[in-house]
């Protein structure tokens, strides 16, 4: 996709002084006519002219399908745990827009947002941008102002051609690599890891998360000798079950080390807080093992398979491809009683492999909540159902205008031995963490 010129018109004036974070917003998605531009020039002459050096803080790039905010939360917290000041970037948000961007483990202030989007505004100038695009040159103003040690920077889609790209990492890391965003990436592994493998640079330390990279992020690496670091290579994560898919502890070793780490069930993807582990014994190698250990055990992150309610239970889960359904599913797995069921409620959006997502879902699931996303983008309940009709149909299914309603159905019908998991997006999540008083 060609970027605009940069003559383009603005769509409405800008917000003046005293204006609130909500009519920046407003104003940030009225001013481009696309919410995805991919391309690196119209940030990067912003860029020069926002800063008129290059950021003196360690940049440590975060790609990736899946695991993505994961790998970033704990590297943040293990590098504060480490006596570093840190910025952190992360996308989307569930509730506030502030939750993309923390420093020192705190989400901003509005007015400290809203001072840095004047910034990006009075730079622009008549440079076209995207709601993104302004979003994350307004978050490296903040880190910049800051002074920060370290900027952790997750990308929000690709790589090569993202807006957090605008920026060389000291360390990159891809936590996965699979099938989303395919209008934009590609429709193959092969294609997507070569738009993911756009983070790295020449000589610098990368970390590749999960098993079996695509061979176009290897060539990558090889062209650009790039140091790698990735499991059953230069370390090893060995599970204290059977299925590192699955829950349970695992133990990182590295033989440069002569020790190991342990990295409990938190809920979180094991293979992303691996990479953490990784990169912080990179990056701070006095960091002590005890110190790790203690920091991962009391890790949460909101709806990363979030424990939302019990008695019965109720996991929420942003995951919205095939990738992160079957993660899930294997989890489901493990983790459902013997004489429960499992009650799905799902709510998606409508340019998501919502099949695909289903049929990993589907050997799990007893009863199937499916629910409408009152958006632009989100699909209705009765549009999903027509889509999962052949999937989903093997087991009983109700259709609810909202999450909120499939989620009382949901609870009104389950026992305390029941699981009730809702997945599907951030949209779906962010609806029923509301509902449940989160």
């Amino acid at each position: 996709m060609s970027p605009p010129n940069d003559t383009g018109a603005r769509p409405m004036k800008a917000p003046g002084t005293g204006a609130t974070l909500e009519q920046w917003l407003g104003y940030l998605e009225s001013i481009h006519p696309s919410e995805i531009d991919l391309g690196l020039d119209r940030v990067l002459l912003v860029l020069r002219r926002l800063f008129r050096r290059n950021p003196q803080a360690r940049i440590i790039t975060v790609g990736g399908t899946n695991g993505k905010g994961s790998a970033v939360v704990a590297l943040e917290h293990l590098l504060i745990r480490s006596g570093r000041s840190t910025g952190a970037y992360t996308s989307p948000h569930l509730h506030h827009y502030n939750e993309r961007v923390r420093i020192n483990g705190s989400n901003v202030t509005d007015s400290d947002m809203v001072r840095a989007f004047e910034r990006v505004e009075d730079a622009r100038g008549s440079t076209t941008l995207t709601y993104f695009e302004f979003g994350t040159l307004a978050a490296f103003v903040l880190f910049d102002e800051a002074g920060v040690d370290d900027w952790v920077l997750e990308v929000g889609l690709g790589g090569r051609l993202d807006a957090v790209n605008i920026l060389d990492p000291d360390l990159a890391i891809i936590t996965s690599v699979d099938i989303d965003h395919a209008a934009f990436l590609g429709d193959n592994r092969e294609a997507i890891g070569f738009e993911k493998a756009g983070i790295l640079r020449p000589g610098i330390d990368a970390i590749y998360a999960d098993i079996d990279p695509p061979s176009s992020v290897l060539q990558q690496v090889s062209a650009q000798k790039v140091r790698l670091e990735r499991p059953g290579e230069t370390y090893q994560l060995v599970a204290s079950e059977d299925d590192v898919n699955a829950a349970g502890e695992f133990t990182l070793r590295q033989a440069r080390y002569g020790d190991q780490v342990r990295i409990p069930d938190t809920g979180l993807p094991v293979h992303s807080l691996a990479a953490a582990v990784v990169a912080i014994r990179q990056l701070e190698p006095d960091l002590p093992v005890a110190a790790i250990e203690s920091l991962l055990a009391e890790l949460t992150l909101p709806g990363r398979y979030e424990l939302l309610k019990s008695m019965p239970h109720v996991i929420a889960d942003v995951g919205h491809n095939p990738h992160a359904a079957a993660w899930l599913a294997a989890r489901i797995s493990r983790q459902r009683k013997p004489a429960g069921r499992v009650i799905a409620v799902y709510a998606a959006l409508a340019d998501k492999d919502v099949e695909g997502v289903a049929r990993a879902m589907e050997p799990v699931v007893d009863q199937w909540h499916l629910a409408g996303l009152d958006i632009s983008r989100g699909l209705s309940c009765r549009e999903l159902g027509e889509r999962l009709a052949d999937i989903a149909g093997e087991h009983p299914s109700e259709l609810s205008v909202s999450v909120n309603e499939a989620l009382k159905l949901a609870l009104a019908e389950a026992t305390k031995e029941d699981l009730i998991v809702i997945f599907g997006s951030f949209y779906t999540v962010a609806a029923a963490r509301e509902a449940l008083g989160k």
